[in-house]
């Protein structure tokens, strides 16, 4: 009885043909694979180009840099907060996109064009909030366009690298300011130590634990992530 319902199972063949399409009907399949494909393997730039990613990476590795302390934290523990950061700032983005293009698009209410249109609605009011005039006139020059009247006429492909730009400004003037009350330790010490004489005493030891205390004291975590998040809002 084994043995007989054992034989009984059958296992499916996968067949892959190069034959010509009978219609448009059986193309469109494929291409909607491949445009999928193509999608999830830029994700991982879009993550970088729409979102508040940059700005929180670059900031948390330039206050890396301020206190001095190398690899310490590591680039993953970095990353993994920027990114847990991002999801957490987006989340109304996210929400709004979801509502607008995604639900009505798998209730069969948009087209698939109509679900792109309406998904980069939200990140487009996201990016304009936080793009300077600058940066957005530069790329509008750039690419030889009219100036926009309005928001709805600004291109995404001029919006995205104006505001990429425009978040590396940012957050390079975040850093500066974060850079400030370090450098003035690091030459408190280093004049200490050379009116000492302790010439041999390499400045950064003394200076290392000094940030790391003054940054705990005055509890730098809770205030740079909070006054990042609140620089979005």
């Amino acid at each position: 009885m084994i043995a007989s319902s054992a034989l009984a199972v059958t296992l499916p063949t996968v067949k892959f043909s190069l034959e010509p399409a009978k219609g448009p009907e059986q193309v469109a399949p494929v291409l909607q694979i491949l445009l999928l494909l193509t999608i999830l393997s830029v994700a991982p730039a879009l993550l970088l180009m729409l979102t508040s990613f940059t700005r929180l990476v670059v900031v948390f590795s330039l206050l890396r840099h301020a206190l001095g302390t190398q690899q310490t934290p590591p680039n993953q523990v970095l990353i993994a907060l920027a990114l847990f950061l991002t999801f957490f700032i987006m989340a109304p983005v996210f929400r709004e996109t979801y509502n607008r293009a995604i639900q009505p698009y798998f209730d069969h209410q948009l087209t698939e064009a109509e679900m792109f249109q309406e998904a980069i609605k939200p990140f487009r009011t996201f990016m304009l909030k936080n793009t300077r005039e600058k940066d957005l006139a530069l790329f509008v020059r750039l690419r030889g366009e009219k100036r926009p009247q309005s928001p709805e006429e600004v291109s995404i492909l001029t919006l995205i690298p104006a505001f990429m730009i425009s978040e590396l400004r940012t957050a390079f003037e975040i850093g500066f300011l974060l850079y400030i009350p370090f450098l003035i330790i690091d030459m408190v010490v280093s004049s200490v130590l050379l009116s000492m004489g302790m010439l041999m005493l390499p400045p950064m030891m003394v200076s290392l634990p000094m940030k790391l205390l003054l940054f705990v004291l005055v509890d730098g975590w809770n205030i740079l992530v909070g006054s990042l998040a609140k620089s979005f809002f």
